[in-house]
């Protein structure tokens, strides 16, 4: 593991990154996989978890894209001489999120720059800025909240009144490898942390911890380590 792998041992839940490397997990957190459940349109409508995968302690997730045992890392950013230098925005959420207007009953807030372009807010029928104004209804205001929570990144999140603190979906503290469903067919999406696991930055920038963040695992994200939906031309498979 090296000086810093050993020196970051027994510090607790937590997510770091390496330098041009994998993320070390520590902390016994769940390493599970998550699959995409759309609709016959291929709308995205929720998630459902597959097998949990056996992991060490601590264990090492690649980040470059190229491993053979994904999401597992075995070594290749080394041969392939990953550059995985980190650019990701280090201010925190609310400054830069906005809320959409129009809410009845809840007040829903969007960071776009988190956005992975995931689906969960539009169907072919509607969009989740077109729903706000007519949250008034509780069968719309439920829908709403319902493609928020299954929002990956947590660039949507809502409160139920001004001023008060986000509602966040009930997840358990735990990694994800997840897998998109397209129309070409699955393909590896981001890594999902779920229930505020800090992720430390190999730069030693301060990252905000947040209950929903997904990690880029393609190797192509210009917010590295954040995802920004770049996998899905990068066409890395889970094989």
């Amino acid at each position: 593991m090296g000086t810093k792998g050993r020196r970051d041992a027994g510090h607790g839940k937590k997510i770091v990154v390496r330098k041009d490397g994998p993320y070390v997990v520590y902390g016994e957190l769940p390493l599970v996989r998550k699959v995409q459940v759309v609709s016959e349109h291929g709308e995205p409508l929720a998630w459902r978890t597959g097998e949990t995968i056996e992991t060490r302690e601590p264990y090492l997730l690649c980040r470059c894209g190229q491993s053979r045992h994904k999401p597992l890392c075995d070594g290749a950013h080394v041969e392939a001489g990953f550059d995985g230098t980190e650019s990701a925005d280090t201010r925190v959420t609310s400054e830069r999120q906005v809320n959409l207007p129009g809410g009845t009953g809840i007040v829903v807030k969007q960071d776009v720059y988190l956005c992975t372009n995931s689906g969960f807010c539009a169907n072919r029928v509607t969009t989740i800025q077109k729903m706000i104004p007519k949250t008034d209804d509780t069968q719309v205001r439920t829908q709403a909240i319902a493609m928020i929570e299954h929002c990956p990144s947590g660039s949507l999140t809502y409160s139920t009144s001004e001023g008060e603190a986000d509602v966040e979906p009930d997840l358990p503290q735990q990694v994800a490898a997840t897998t998109e469903i397209t129309w070409a067919g699955p393909i590896a999406g981001p890594l999902w942390a779920s229930g505020s696991i800090p992720v430390e930055r190999a730069d030693g920038q301060p990252f905000e911890t947040r209950h929903r963040v997904t990690l880029c695992r393609c190797g192509c994200s210009k917010e590295k380590p954040l995802c920004d939906g770049t996998h899905r031309g990068a066409g890395v498979s889970e094989e």
